[in-house]
Formats: C-alpha cells, structure tokens, sequence
C-alpha cells in the first residue's frame, strides 16, 4: 500500500512519508493480530464463553462495589 520513492509526492516532505510508512506497518501488525485474536475466539467452547461472561460480569460487579465505597469515602471527606 506505501507509495514507492518515485510516485510520492515531493511537496509533502521526508517527514510526511515516513509517519505514513509507521502507520502502515502498525496498521498491518494490529490487522494481523485481530485476525489471530479472532480465530483464538472462534476456538472457544460454549462452556469457556459462559465461564467468561460469568467472570467479566463478577469484575464489573466489583468494580461497582470499588465505585461505590470510593464515593462513600469522597462523601466522608466532604
């Protein structure tokens, strides 16, 4: 997808170019990572998923219960 040295753009500048080059390459490592993360999840058990929603759905648990008590604290100070 880069642009070879002889079709860029001159007036756009060294600096231009080379900030598109990183994005570029980040770009295609994080696609390269999504398709790998997704495939992990299509690998994933009817059990396991229900194991992790029961997991994520405690933590969010707990961190409204750390929400509350730091409020509850905030509330003490005052």
């Amino acid at each position: 997808m880069s642009a070879s040295e002889e079709q860029r753009a001159e007036w756009l500048g060294a600096h231009f170019w080379d900030r598109l080059d990183r994005l570029e390459g980040h770009h295609q490592r994080v696609q390269s990572e999504h398709e790998a993360v997704r495939r992990n999840l299509e690998r994933v058990t009817p059990r396991e998923a229900d194991e992790l929603r029961y997991a994520w759905r405690r933590y969010c648990e707990v961190i409204a219960e750390l929400e509350q008590t730091a409020a509850e604290f905030e509330a003490v100070r005052d």
